[in-house]
């Protein structure tokens, strides 16, 4: 009679709840992170991309000619033209290849994300992913402070060691340079970030085919 007036039975109840409990931890486990996310690593990358392209390129393509008055013989002036390269310093080629290296791991790091899914092995994609973040950021990280170094020295001498600086006569190379060191420093602290949030992330390594790894 209790079933014919819509009442159930304690035990047939508590089997039904059961089933829902059951049905809602499985929609738990197929939870899926949010596409948000996804950009948010791969807005960073692309930012710290462009940082240190900048900074490649502007280095790289950082010169100067001047033409200095070294001595007069009468009254005629002896003239010689100096050019500022950045090849002449080898810190300052070093940042450029360290900056080159970088952006080139970018631009690979934005296409695992979106492809690298199809050619993952039990998730170990996103460690080789977090094991070349910090290559790179001790790369550039290198790459900036030895240019640094160079630059300072170059805007302020070294009295110590008698080394006059060379900012007051080549301003637009010394300019350039520094444009392109601020950059680098810029690209640095995106990639940090990056690889800081990979690598708190890790333990939640799945083969979504995602490219944060999270939750």
């Amino acid at each position: 009679m209790a079933q014919e007036n819509g009442q159930q039975k304690p035990g047939v109840a508590a089997g039904s709840n059961n089933q829902q409990l059951v049905g809602e931890n499985n929609n738990t486990s197929n939870y899926k992170p949010k596409d948000y996310y996804n950009w948010v690593m791969a807005l960073l990358r692309l930012l710290a991309f462009g940082a240190t392209i900048s900074a490649t390129l502007v280095m790289a393509l950082n010169k100067q000619q001047k033409t200095f008055v070294v001595a007069t013989i009468g009254t005629t002036p002896i003239q010689a033209t100096l050019t500022a390269k950045f090849q002449h310093t080898p810190a300052f080629v070093f940042f450029v290849i360290a900056n080159g290296l970088c952006s080139l791991h970018n631009l690979l790091m934005l296409a695992a994300c979106f492809v690298g899914s199809k050619y993952d092995f039990k998730g170990l994609r996103f460690y080789t992913i977090g094991v070349l973040d910090m290559m790179n950021v001790a790369l550039v990280s290198g790459g900036a402070s030895a240019a640094a170094f160079m630059g300072q020295l170059g805007r302020d001498g070294n009295s110590h060691a008698r080394w006059n600086k060379i900012c007051d006569k080549f301003d637009t190379y010394c300019t350039h340079g520094q444009g392109a060191i601020i950059a680098s420093f810029i690209g640095l602290l995106l990639m940090i970030i990056t690889t800081a949030i990979n690598i708190i992330k890790l333990k939640y390594v799945q083969s979504s085919g995602s490219c944060a790894i999270i939750p």
